[in-house]
């Protein structure tokens, strides 16, 4: 079975082709650190080819759920220690996934009660998750032009501070309508500077970003999510395929480690197709690199997108959320466990790291 088969990544050698893809589960300890919980959440599921973790913002500005893990503070870097020591004694791989939520947060989840920063001030349509409930999203701030180096820097101090709590790599959250999408989208970004207006302006911030990362980190390094088609969290562009493809072009200029791309439309998440969407298969002719599917995948449908060459890597969310031996499972074409969907978002150990095994010894 080629999903089973080893793969190359970068400096790596995967064991298989099946990749943990990075879910938020709003788990994280005090000070939005990782603790024990996390680490055996995370080791329980070493046995993918890589383990890509839920996201985590690079400052306190980008945090945008409760209890989310952040990659900044010397308490985080220690909790996140804890995760990649276990993953790695296990035998894993695992990346770290960066982000900045961005205009999707919350005035009572910012430093000081400010307004969440964006591109422009365009609200989106929704409500933000806070600590006392769903809340009305708030008009964004549009970031100054001085100011986003600044935000650059946060992603390269990221980096950084991934690297000393053990990660083998990062991948960088440009998906899901988040701060580096909004910058590519035209329905969120409006600006007149050098941010926005042409494709070229729009991928800017992302280029840089890219940049500052893999000079931290090296080649092979270094992955990014992208999520062409997917109009979660309010987001829209006038012309996805000549936006993507311009990103995808343009990443073909650094040493990365995959491009990972969402296929389906998350606010309709049963919307499974066969193989790859028309626009992520022209994206897929355009970058020279690993590409990384994620869309609802099962064994056979994984199987036969790797056997045709759409994909080198297929990542799985739900799965391994609930199968945390899902490679084995599939090998043996065992039974999978059932999700339980009231447990994905907060809570305890219950429905995360009390799935069972085929071997109920583990």
């Amino acid at each position: 079975m080629k999903l089973l088969s080893s793969y190359k990544l970068g400096p790596y050698e995967l064991k298989n082709r099946m990749i943990m893809a990075p879910m938020t589960r709003n788990r994280a300890g005090r000070g939005n650190a990782p603790q024990p919980m996390n680490a055996l959440y995370y080791a329980q599921r070493a046995g993918a080819g890589l383990i890509i973790t839920e996201a985590s913002q690079v400052s306190p500005q980008g945090l945008g759920y409760p209890d989310m893990p952040g990659i900044y503070s010397p308490e985080q870097i220690a909790g996140w220690r804890l995760v990649t020591d276990l993953v790695h004694k296990r035998g894993g791989l695992i990346f770290l996934q960066l982000f900045h939520c961005g205009r999707i947060s919350h005035p009572s989840l910012q430093p000081g009660g400010a307004i969440p920063v964006a591109p422009s001030a365009v609200k989106p349509e929704g409500e933000a998750m806070t600590y006392i409930g769903p809340s009305p999203f708030v008009e964004p701030r549009a970031l100054e032009t001085e100011e986003i180096p600044g935000i650059v820097e946060q992603f390269r101090r990221g980096a950084e501070n991934a690297r000393e709590a053990g990660f083998d790599g990062v991948e960088l959250h440009a998906a899901n309508g988040y701060l580096l999408d909004q910058f590519l989208r035209d329905g969120s970004n409006q600006r007149t500077d050098q941010y926005g207006g042409s494709e070229e302006n729009r991928t800017r911030f992302l280029f840089q970003v890219i940049e500052a990362v893999v000079n931290v980190l090296g080649d092979g390094r270094v992955g990014i999510r992208i999520s062409p088609e997917n109009p979660f969290n309010d987001i829209s562009d006038s012309n996805s395929e000549v936006l993507f493809s311009h990103v995808a072009q343009g990443l073909n200029r650094f040493p990365l480690a995959y491009l990972h791309a969402v296929e389906i439309d998350l606010t309709n998440p049963t919307d499974y197709s066969a193989s790859l969407n028309p626009l992520t298969q022209k994206l897929r002719g355009i970058y020279k690199g690993v590409y990384m599917t994620n869309g609802g995948y099962d064994r056979d449908r994984a199987e036969r997108v790797l056997e045709r060459g759409d994909a080198d890597l297929v990542s799985f969310g739900r799965l391994f959320l609930a199968n945390p031996d899902l490679p084995e499972r599939f090998k043996k074409g065992a039974p999978l466990n059932e999700p339980d969907e009231r447990t994905f978002y907060g809570g305890d150990e219950k429905g995360y790291t009390d799935y069972p095994f085929l071997d109920s010894a583990k």
